[in-house]
């Protein structure tokens, strides 16, 4: 067996079926191996960010580790951008990049890239295989390490020899690992539990802000759970969307400079904040140092380096969010919110909602709403970034389905590659991209993935003909000087539908958005709708 062919049964091992990547000599014995097993499916994207964004949105589905692989040199480099972006939102991604051959490393020769200086400051570990012998054992270390504690992006960088040597010992893939010096801890220090729960019975205002890690800890039901259990409301972080469903009584709104103004009121006047799996940065609590003189605040966080990163906390706790709630759901905590919930829904109710968007074309908040409502219950909805994606996190109407984005890292061009792979670790649930005509632009050749695929996936553009998240920086910070931001009416979408065979939708009024939306969702091939929204239209 050499090394190639170990690769594979490593994966087949950890019941890997499918990878996305980018083919290129460096590793082409490894795809080789691929072929003849014929054990794991490899899909062939355009460009090799589109690769990691792909597995990226299969691993948020399936909730275990997904692989994307790529060529070395530029082929490598090229997965950075995606590596970054699973990096800030904890999403457990296994890249694969093949190397120049080990007897060269370090001279400089036709496509190396030492991939592991750069990407030191965002995966979780790296390695660079030197002996064939090393890859049961690496491989096995690389799924553990990307799947525990706080997950993350985890490389392996492989040599071209390194995959055609052969092995001199007999394949045996470990059953157990144990690593030294990494050792997460999920259960919670049963002192600080007691701390936790003991300020919990004392709360008049208690509130759980909620991350995203609980959802990528699979801790919704268990948070949920809790806070019907003691009747404690709750707000969310963007990458939170989801841990509870909007029409639930106890929901109060994402939180943030484009949340909910009550969830924002509701933070600050309630005197016990629970955080959890969030690390509360600056889009979700811009003076974290205000609120820190006001409330007592505890937070949980499975990774003890984000806890108080951004937001001093009073009682630290470092666990795991499914297993500590679990716990704190059957604590003796007696407490009675009925008070502070009434005082929650005088401010939702008072609360005035001062934008206002053209009436002109398409509202953009109406659209979010229409569509998430009109979606299947479990359909899952990625947002891209920029004005299109503010707008879908304040106004998705959740339900039973998944909100997907590049939150951490803000990364354009996500959505069409995430909506792939949440298509193939789901191709029983509908799945919608929504993006502006930026965000589009900038991966609309993995329409060519999704035409070869024959995946139905919907995509959904949000037209003004600007870069409108910063048009709107723009016209706000420097008196509406324009620069590098209008995209102006290209490209021409209906050309570009037929090109790829996907059935074609436009919308320019409200009146008709209703009818437009249900033909789009109805369309049982890929579909790609673009709705036209006033270019004036902001967030704030």
């Amino acid at each position: 067996m050499n090394g190639a062919e170990a690769m594979v049964k490593c994966l087949t091992a950890e019941g890997i079926s499918r990878i996305f990547g980018y083919p290129g000599v460096a590793i082409s014995p490894f795809l080789d191996a691929v072929f003849q097993d014929a054990s794991i499916e490899h899909i062939l994207v355009r460009q090799e960010q589109a690769a990691g964004h792909a597995a990226s949105g299969y691993a948020r589905i399936t909730g275990r580790p997904a692989v994307c692989v790529s060529s070395s040199g530029p082929g490598a480099t090229n997965l950075i951008t995606a590596l970054a972006t699973a990096y800030a939102d904890s999403i457990p991604l296994i890249a694969i990049t093949g190397q120049v051959n080990s007897s060269l490393l370090g001279r400089d020769v036709f496509q190396e890239a030492d991939m592991r200086g750069a990407t030191e400051s965002f995966v979780k570990y790296s390695y660079l295989v030197k002996n064939a012998d090393e890859i049961p054992r690496v491989f096995k270390e690389t799924f553990y390490i990307a799947n525990s504690g706080r997950k993350g992006p985890v490389l392996i960088d492989i040599p071209i020899d390194v995959q055609m040597q052969t092995l001199k010992k007999p394949f045996a893939y470990p059953e157990q690992l144990t690593m030294r010096g990494y050792k997460p801890n999920v259960k919670g220090n049963s002192l600080q539990l007691s701390r936790v729960i003991a300020a919990i019975q004392k709360a008049k205002k208690p509130l759980v802000c909620a991350g995203g890690g609980v959802i990528l800890g699979q801790g919704e039901a268990e948070l949920r759970a809790f806070c019907e259990k003691y009747r404690i409301p709750l707000v969310h972080t963007m990458m939170g969307i989801g841990v509870l469903p909007k029409n639930h009584p106890l929901y109060f709104g994402m939180l943030g400079n484009n949340g909910k103004p009550y969830a924002n009121r509701a933070v600050a006047a309630s005197d016990l904040l629970i955080i959890v799996g969030a690390r509360i940065a600056d889009r979700a609590v811009p003076k974290p140092e205000n609120l820190e003189q006001r409330v007592n605040i505890i937070h949980i966080d499975i990774d003890t380096a984000e806890i108080g990163k951004n937001l001093g906390p009073t009682i630290p706790l470092v666990g795991d969010a499914k297993i500590v709630f679990a716990v704190l759901a059957e604590a003796p905590i007696t407490i009675d919110t009925s008070e502070w919930l009434r005082e929650l829904e005088e401010k939702k109710h008072s609360t005035v909602d001062l934008r206002r968007f053209s009436d002109k074309l398409v509202n953009p908040v109406e659209l979010v709403k229409l569509l998430s409502e009109k979606m299947e219950d479990d359909a899952i909805y990625v947002a891209d970034v920029g004005q299109n994606q503010l707008w879908s996190a304040d106004n998705y109407v959740m339900k039973r389905g998944r909100f997907l984005t590049s939150g951490g890292m803000g990364t354009m061009g996500y959505s069409i590659p995430a909506a792939i792979g949440a298509k193939f670790a789901a191709p029983e649930r509908q799945v919608v991209a929504v993006c502006g005509d930026g965000s589009f632009q900038m991966s609309l050749y993995e329409l060519g993935t999704i035409a070869v695929q024959k995946l139905p996936v919907k995509i959904l553009i949000m037209k003004n003909r600007f870069l409108g998240l910063v048009r709107e920086y723009q016209a706000k910070t420097y008196s509406r000087r324009y620069e590098a931001v209008e995209l102006f009416d290209y490209p021409r979408y209906s050309h570009i539908a037929a090109a790829y065979d996907m059935a074609y939708f436009h919308c320019d009024n409200n009146a008709a958005l209703g009818e437009t939306l249900d033909a789009f969702l109805a369309c049982e091939t890929a579909a790609l709708m673009v709705c036209d929204v006033d270019s004036e239209n902001n967030t704030q």
